[in-house]
């Protein structure tokens, strides 16, 4: 090779960077995010009033984004997990990370105002990019799932106050509900509420948040399931659901109510599922404005005596078998309607509640609290944003490789956005290829699935 030949490669070669991450696909996700252009709209709609010294508000929020995606548990990891990596920022459009203690100022400095249209924001990137708004109703029903979580925090926080938070008796918190589109895993909208709040005084208000997101007109909203707990059954709240023309899918709110009806019951099946509970048809229903079909379910006691709940349902078991698989072991059974009914019901665990169990171990939803009312909104926002992208993102994966079926918010924040690596910037500082840790189990899937829905970045495997 000639000398003046050995200058130019040796010029080309110091026009690129390389730098390890341990985060290398989360990279990915970051310039997969920017192609969407998430923050692109939230700047449209969120401008937060706090002298501007380093980092503007709004590039603070993507740092607390970030770290959210990054599994941080509270705010005050970012200092160790998302400072160091400058590349992990540079991948969301950050060149820098701001301290934790500015963004929590940030998180201060946040009004309702601010809420609101962090609100509207979510709900045109949903609109953009959701399957649930895509639904194709004439095909078949859409299933949203409403319900309430508690969220635990200090007793000096904004509107935190005692109520029921899952095995912490005498704790105070605040409540978060949400609705999900549950055949796409997807939060359609959410909101804060006092921790002695309660269902039946939320419901109402998040149905009525997700006909805007969703677009219902009437047509529409026949064609959907409103799918909750007992703490959406009272009367107010079915007469509700069915007035403005939802199919619907609870336990009635009373207990007495519930033990009442269930007198009528004729003959009890036992649960062959289920040790212990027995279902039957009820054959003098509670009146709603809307006809439905009743089953009474009951347990036996350790006394001896009975617990009994109402399922009230206004799909026929055409319906409920075209929405709802029924296992097996009920079809020898009569009166499908019962069993098909009982297993919509229990399929509630892997749906919503599953999701509220996923951000909670995968994206700390619960563990990230702030003493404002108004910065808790924002936080839990960021939190459901990131929930959707991570869902976004599965789903683009599981288009290549099928094994990203079978991972939820909590393995692809674990497993699959800690894939380790370098990365390769052009003379400009660009970010130009990634070279993922080739013995991460998850390493070869992720490329194969990541790689054709990113634009200017190749993915390859490598030795690291």
């Amino acid at each position: 090779m000639k000398k003046g030949n050995r200058k130019k490669v040796r010029r080309q070669g110091k026009s690129k960077s390389k730098r390890f991450s341990a985060r290398a696909s989360l990279i990915a996700i970051g310039q997969f995010a920017r192609q969407l252009k998430l923050f692109d709209v939230i700047k449209q709609k969120v401008v937060i009033v706090q002298k501007t010294v380093k980092y503007t508000p709004m590039e603070k929020l993507t740092d607390a984004f970030i770290s959210i995606l990054a599994g941080a548990k509270g705010l005050v990891e970012i200092n160790k997990l998302i400072r160091p990596d400058k590349m992990l920022s540079l991948a969301f459009g950050r060149t820098s990370c701001a301290e934790q203690s500015t963004i929590s100022e940030t998180f201060n400095a946040v009004t309702q105002e601010n809420v609101n249209g962090m609100h509207d924001s979510l709900r045109q990137i949903y609109q953009r990019h959701s399957h649930g708004y895509r639904h194709d109703y004439e095909q078949k029903f859409q299933i949203l799932d409403v319900d309430l979580s508690g969220m635990p925090c200090g007793k000096k926080a904004e509107l935190a106050s005692k109520g029921y938070f899952a095995n912490q008796k005498n704790k105070r918190g605040r409540q978060i509900g949400r609705v999900i589109a549950t055949r796409y895993g997807e939060v359609v909208t959410s909101a804060l509420y006092p921790g002695q709040n309660q269902l039946n005084k939320a419901l109402q208000p998040l149905v009525l948040a997700a006909e805007g997101v969703l677009s219902l007109d009437e047509e529409k909203r026949q064609k959907i399931l409103i799918r909750t707990d007992a703490g959406g059954g009272s009367d107010a709240d079915i007469n509700f659901v069915l007035n403005r023309g939802y199919h619907i899918l609870t336990k009635a709110y009373s207990a007495k109510r519930a033990e009442k009806v269930c007198q009528s019951v004729k003959t009890w099946y036992a649960d062959p599922k289920v040790l212990g509970r027995e279902v039957g048809w009820v054959t003098e229903p509670h009146p709603y404005v809307k006809p439905t079909s009743q089953i009474g379910v009951r347990s036996k006691r350790k006394n001896g005596t009975y617990s009994y709940h109402l399922l009230v349902t206004s799909l026929d078991a055409e319906h409920l078998a075209a929405l709802f698989y029924l296992p097996k072991i009920y079809h020898h059974l009569p009166f499908p309607i019962l069993w098909l009914a009982i297993e919509s019901y229990d399929l509630r665990g892997g749906g919503i509640e599953t999701e509220f169990k996923a951000d909670k171990q995968g994206l700390g939803l619960t563990s990230r609290n702030k003493k404002k009312f108004e910065a808790q909104q924002m936080l839990v926002l960021l939190t459901d944003l990131a929930h959707n992208l991570i869902v976004w993102v599965n789903d683009a994966l599981a288009q290549k490789r099928k094994r990203f079926f079978q991972l939820g918010i909590f393995r692809m924040v674990r497993d699959v956005f800690t894939i380790s690596g370098k990365v390769i910037q052009d003379a400009k500082g660009n970010i130009i290829e990634l070279i993922l840790n080739e013995s991460d189990p998850f390493a070869y899937d992720f490329q194969q699935g990541i790689q054709p829905f990113l634009n200017g970045i190749t993915v390859n495997l490598g030795k690291i």
